[in-house]
């Protein structure tokens, strides 16, 4: 594994055996020329009690169809599920085969609702200065330390993805997809959170731009905090980033049932992002913490998002995407306008 003045690479796996531990990598890859996406995920589970697990989620979004193709499989963690390399991990997840690896791959299969959904699957990183591994925890003690108890990092935020998918009657060849690759881990999963992502491809003669962030509340010391959000914007190799301590609370963040809004002001301007979901398919999912509460991930991969930016020096821009988001919420309630997948 690679690292940096003693930190564990991106895609190191952080669980050492310990109770009360939850790890999960996930990939996403958007077909860049229709409203149709994939999203995977495979999870170490191990709960206060009992013995420990591994996930494998898979779910197909597509714009004509009102109910995405979604599934989830369980089964006890055994020796070899989860594997430190070089590179990163690889995964053996049910009956789903991840390399997470600068070049990577995913192989297998996960039941769904309308059958089998098989994917196979390489990546490898785009060759453009935004494709970087990024953290929106910037301290290391924020991603190393105890504090917050749930930790993210995107390892690698553009990816191009091909393969095939193969799903609910359909062969869905993947061509040079755009995507990305993330990693979160940690004692529980977040109160309450929104995360979005978006890659906007080079236009013309302007760069690649890409923008992450999250809108959240968490735990500390019993009491939930006020929203805190941060954002960070790459375009081309300027990095403008909104998470330093004072600009975490200068923010205006609208969080709804399936649009998020964010206004982060610092000492790199301003940057304003919307992303829309409504009247896209979405899947529910069962997300489980150690202690035995329930939190519900609203997940869409189909979100219109706008992004619009002030830099502190240089012009504005502005960006713009139809489908190409990627949108979470997590709550502690499912809600019955979508599909819920424990």
């Amino acid at each position: 594994m690679s690292r940096r003045g003693g930190e564990p690479g991106p895609n190191a796996l952080r669980y050492d055996g310990s109770r009360g531990h939850v790890e999960s990598y996930f990939l996403r890859a958007n077909d860049p020329s229709r409203p149709r996406a994939l999203w995977l995920k495979t999870t170490i589970f191990a709960p206060l009690e009992g013995p420990a697990e591994v996930e494998s989620w898979l779910v197909l979004f597509d714009g004509a169809r009102s109910v995405p193709v979604a599934g989830r499989e369980t089964s006890t963690l055994g020796p070899g599920a989860f594997v430190a390399t070089e590179d990163g991990t690889r995964v053996a997840a049910c009956r789903l085969a991840v390399d997470l690896a600068a070049r990577g791959s995913a192989r297998g299969a996960v039941r769904t609702a309308a059958g089998d959904a098989r994917v196979e699957l390489t990546w490898s990183p785009a060759s453009s200065p935004v494709a970087g591994p990024l953290s929106l925890l910037r301290p290391r003690l924020l991603r190393e330390g105890p504090f917050p108890r749930s930790k993210l990092l995107t390892p690698y935020p553009y990816l191009v993805c091909s393969g095939h998918i193969e799903a609910a009657g359909e062969r869905v060849l993947v061509d040079g997809w755009p995507g990305m690759q993330g990693h979160n881990w940690g004692r529980e999963h977040a109160f309450e959170y929104a995360w979005g992502q978006c890659l906007f491809p080079r236009a013309g003669a302007l760069p690649d731009v890409m923008v992450e962030g999250f809108s959240a509340k968490v735990r500390v010391g019993g009491r939930l905090t006020p929203r805190v959000s941060c954002l960070v914007v790459r375009r081309g190799e300027e990095a403008l980033r909104f998470d330093r301590l004072f600009d975490l609370w200068r923010q205006q963040a609208e969080v709804g049932a399936d649009r998020w809004s964010l206004v982060m002001q610092g000492a790199d301007g301003e940057a304003r992002l919307e992303m829309d979901a409504a009247e896209r398919p979405m899947a529910c999912l069962g997300y489980r913490n150690p202690d035995g509460r329930a939190s519900y991930c609203f997940n869409s991969k189909l979100a219109s998002v706008r992004l619009r930016v002030q830099p502190r020096r240089g012009a504005a821009f502005a960006c713009e995407s139809a489908h190409g988001g990627a949108l979470e919420f997590l709550r502690h309630a499912p809600d019955p306008r979508f599909p819920h997948v424990v």
